[in-house]
């Protein structure tokens, strides 16, 4: 079997019969499986992850972006996300007997399709980027829906695919081949979204933190506190403990407590285990010596 995973991310967040209705697009695709699927009111975002053989998932994400072009209008549309398009991204990763090389591919192709029949503009990013400013997507996203419009019309900003000026309601859309990225979200007893923004400011790469993350501060308006909204772009060399140990050390500085955290979506059960050896000690373990992955790793040694 040869699988790809996608964590497509939709521009809305509270009206849920609407989050249904795209995600049903998905479920009526043979051969695609959502695993999982998330809103928040606030950000005004949905994050859906699917995973399947890579053709379906291609006529799976065209779909949905086609559904999110009916359902969702950016000109009525407000969150603490920083956004760009109904459909903001749609990441492509490979997961089983499937490579970069395929997914970039695959990413072109789609986008091809976004562009040409749904006259969306997109942007490739990430490993598919056709230029160096384009491998970052804050870089692509900066300016937002509202400020595209003139943004487009510079030659620098011409889409990669589609018409050169963005869709009067779905704005843009990015689309590319990227790593496992999780979505750690750090929540501070504190509605002082200065102390937010600068805790994020000391882990982001931007602004010489971590080299694998990404970080805003926002404001989390029905309980009453502030959040630290991360982007990990690889655990294995940036992994989960190392960061929020720092948040925690810079919180304290303030006088701030951690209330909690939240991963968005799904997790590569790794970046979970190397939590656990740390904050447990533990000696002489290793992965395989969990119960679930030793017996998946017996059933896809017997599937050779």
């Amino acid at each position: 079997m040869r699988l790809i995973e996608s964590v497509p991310n939709f521009s809305e967040g509270r009206r849920l019969d609407v989050i249904e209705q795209i995600v049903e697009e998905a479920r009526k695709v043979e051969s695609v499986w959502v695993l999982d699927y998330s809103s928040d009111p606030d950000h005004n975002r949905s994050v859906i992850t699917i995973t399947g053989e890579p053709e379906a998932v291609e006529t799976a994400l065209f779909s949905m972006t086609q559904k999110a072009e009916e359902l969702i209008d950016l000109r009525n549309h407000s969150g603490e996300h920083p956004r760009m398009g109904a459909t903001d991204v749609i990441p492509l990763v490979p997961v089983m007997n499937t490579t970069k090389e395929e997914c970039i591919t695959l990413s072109k192709r789609l986008g091809k399709r976004i562009g040409e029949e749904l006259k969306i503009p997109v942007y490739l990013y990430e490993d598919s980027a056709s230029a160096p400013e384009r491998v970052s997507l804050s870089n692509i996203r900066k300016g937002e829906f509202e400020n595209f419009a003139s943004k487009i019309e510079s030659e620098q900003w011409k889409p990669d695919f589609g018409p050169s000026e963005i869709h009067p309601s779905a704005g843009v859309v990015a689309i590319g081949c990227r790593e496992y990225l999780i979505a750690f979200n750090v929540n501070l007893g504190t509605d002082k979204i200065e102390i937010a923004d600068r805790i994020s400011r000391s882990i982001r790469n931007i602004s010489g933190g971590f080299r694998y993350v990404k970080a805003l501060g926002f404001r989390l308006e029905d309980r009453d506190i502030v959040q630290i909204s991360m982007n990990m772009t690889n655990y294995r060399k940036t992994p989960l403990f190392r960061v929020f140990e720092v948040i925690k050390s810079e919180a304290e500085r303030y006088g701030v407590p951690i209330v909690g955290s939240e991963i968005v979506g799904l997790t590569p059960l790794q970046a979970l285990v190397e939590v656990a050896e740390h904050y447990l000690r533990l000696e002489k373990f290793s992965g395989s010596t969990i119960l679930e992955k030793r017996v998946l790793d017996f059933i896809a040694d017997r599937d050779k």
